[in-house]
């Protein structure tokens, strides 16, 4: 009779876990995107430019990937992108005032193109992405470590062949 006590009690605890599961609310791919978009816009850090960018755009968009535009005052124009389910790695180089956050990919990633440059128009890709940053403390990175980290988690949806 204490056996069967035993696995009803377990039993039971176990059916309840699952009760409570069913009823969370699991964090979604926009979640995560709009923790990412509210850092970068939030610590992004101009002066680091000196001058030579006019305006930029930094945008994490809900469906996964990071864009990141450059307009100089000479007139040229640099874009970064790629998906975040690559993020490989970050590295941080600087101080809590001010630093580089260096977003590191599976590979080559990254699209890399310029527009209106003197050696004229490329279009290549990248391992990594540098975005200038302030006022960045280390729970703030870990913070996006983590954010990147579940994106790479979250299951990819399957091209079916046509």
């Amino acid at each position: 009779m204490k056996k069967f006590t035993l696995c009803l009690k377990i039993s039971l605890v176990s059916a309840f876990c699952v009760f409570l599961y069913a009823f969370s609310d699991p964090e979604t791919l926009e979640q995560y995107t709009g923790y990412l978009q509210k850092s970068f816009t939030d610590h992004y850090d101009s002066s680091q430019e000196n001058g030579q960018v006019k305006r930029y755009e930094l945008n994490v968009t809900n469906n996964g990937f990071c864009r990141y535009k450059r307009y100089f005052n000479n007139g040229k124009t640099e874009y970064f992108a790629f998906k975040l389910a690559k993020f490989k790695d970050m590295d941080y180089y600087g101080t809590t005032n001010a630093g580089k956050l260096y977003i590191h990919t599976k590979g080559d990633d990254v699209i890399v193109q310029t527009y209106k440059d003197r050696g004229g128009d490329v279009d290549s890709m990248a391992t990594q992405i540098i975005i200038p940053v302030k006022n960045m403390e280390a729970e703030d990175l870990n913070q996006i470590r983590d954010n990147l980290e579940k994106i790479c988690a979250q299951p990819q949806p399957v091209k079916v062949p046509q």
